[in-house]
């Protein structure tokens, strides 16, 4: 997210690049808060909150292919990390719940 963001025009850092800066933050963090809750449905409930923030990061990425800053910018790295790290919480809420 920081590669991709450093990448946008000076007038979107208080805008898109810090919104996404502070999505892709919150991933990790959230991650981490719910594994020390100290119960299965605390982890779980803070795991889904993990994967509202790929959600998020991933429709301002869509947002910002559509910009005419946006249009020659590489997503790959960006999107297939989404998809992975989704992949992991959706498998470690389902790990979780059995």
């Amino acid at each position: 997210t920081y590669k991709l963001t450093d990448q946008f025009p000076k007038e979107e850092l208080y805008g898109l690049t810090s919104q996404m800066r502070r999505a892709g933050v919150s991933v990790p963090s959230n991650i981490a808060e719910g594994s020390i809750r100290g119960s299965k449905k605390d982890f779980c409930h803070f795991l889904r909150i993990a994967s509202g923030s790929v959600a998020e990061l991933e429709t301002q990425v869509e947002i910002v292919k559509n910009l005419p800053f946006g249009k020659n910018l590489n997503y790959r790295e960006v999107d297939s990390l989404a998809v992975e790290i989704n992949k992991m919480i959706h498998g470690l809420i389902a790990k979780l719940k059995m």
